[in-house]
This record gives C-alpha cells, structure tokens and sequence, in this order.
C-alpha cells in the first residue's frame, strides 16, 4: 500500500501518548513509555518488508512458513533524543544495526547544528529509520536524512512520537520520498520552536536532565 504520512489513532499508542504528555510523569516512566510507542510504531512502520516462502519442521510435521526476504534494517536515532527510541525499535528487529546522527538546534536562528555521524558501513544495502521523539521545525530530521542520502541506503523512513504541522510540511517538501510515521500531530510552534502542547524537552524528559 502506497503511503506517505502515517499519524497513528491506535487506541494503546494514543493511550500511552496521553501519560507521556502529562508533566507529572516521572522519568522512569517516561523513558519506558518512549520504548513502548517507539516499538508500536515500529511494528507498522515495518509491515510492508519482502517475505519470502520458507518450509519449517515442527514437533508434529512441516509447516508453510514466511520469513523477511534478507532485507537489512538501521536504525539512525537524531542525538541524543533520539536514542530515547531505540530500544523499542531493536525488541523488534534484534539484528538491525544503529548509526548516530548528533545534531543540536542553534538556540538563536532555530537551525541545526551537526557535530557527529557514524553510520554502518554497508548503508547502501540497508533500509534505514530515522527516529526521533519530535518533528517540530523540521530542521534536524532534514539534515540527518540529508547525511544519510549521500550514503544511498536502500530506503529511509522517519518515525517520531509527536509532530509539528510546520515540520511535517517542510519535511514532506524536502524529502517527499520519505514515508513519516509519528504517534500524534499537534497544533503548532511556538515562538521558541517548540510544538504546542507537545510534551516539553523531550531529551531533558528521557534522561532526567531537566
């Protein structure tokens, strides 16, 4: 199925994203929760991988079975956000690589900053996520996708818990062959380039560093 912008209505993901928001939540739980969403999102964002037939010896005969047709998957969390997701992501796929993209927003002019990418070497055979909490001006997601093109992976996909609608466009414009699967889509930015209502800093929220 051809698609481009998921925004999940799942009632689990939307349940769990409703806690995450509220400010009361502690740390823990709010770290456990990002792996929780990250892993259902994971779930659909990979429902369209090549399986291929296989045939399996069970305790009672011989089953007609499917298995992933030798695709390989990455993971590239957006530091250091980002690698708030990760653990959900590898529950699933166990024998995915990770990369790493550091990037910082200039608290000035809104625009980011990289300081640090390593990715596997064999990108180029590789579908590759990008995973980062939020999507809000669109900045970072769009370097970090830019940096990960010139490496010319397989595919790229984006996932983010919550989106902004001015990031979703300007990410839908400068990458429209990017499938983008986020958890919520929220109202707008504010002055300071945050999504309202959003959730706060969600880096300072994964690790305790508010």
């Amino acid at each position: 199925m051809d698609r481009k912008v998921v925004i999940f209505d799942h009632p689990l993901i939307q349940h769990k994203l409703s806690i995450l928001r509220d400010l009361r939540t502690p740390t823990k739980d709010f770290r456990d929760l990002v792996n929780e969403i990250a892993m259902l999102i994971m779930f659909e964002a990979t429902r369209e991988l090549p399986l291929e037939d296989i045939k399996v010896e069970t305790p009672c005969g011989t089953a007609d079975c499917k298995q992933i047709a030798g695709r390989k998957l990455a993971f590239v969390p957006i530091l250091r956000a980002g690698l708030g997701l990760v653990d959900g992501c590898l529950k699933l796929v166990p024998n995915a690589r990770v990369g790493h993209i550091g990037l910082y927003r200039d608290e000035e002019t809104l625009q980011p900053v990289e300081y640090y990418c390593k990715l596997p070497k064999d990108i180029e055979e590789r579908d590759v996520f990008v995973v980062d909490p939020m999507l809000a001006t669109g900045g970072s997601a769009i370097d970090a996708i830019n940096q990960i093109k010139l490496r010319n992976p397989r595919s790229i996909k984006f996932l983010c818990l919550i989106a902004a609608p001015e990031g979703l466009e300007k990410l839908e414009e400068a990458h429209p062959d990017v499938d983008i699967f986020c958890a919520g889509l929220d109202d707008h930015l504010n002055e300071n380039g945050y999504i309202v209502p959003g959730l706060g800093d969600a880096g300072d929220r994964i690790f305790g560093t508010k």
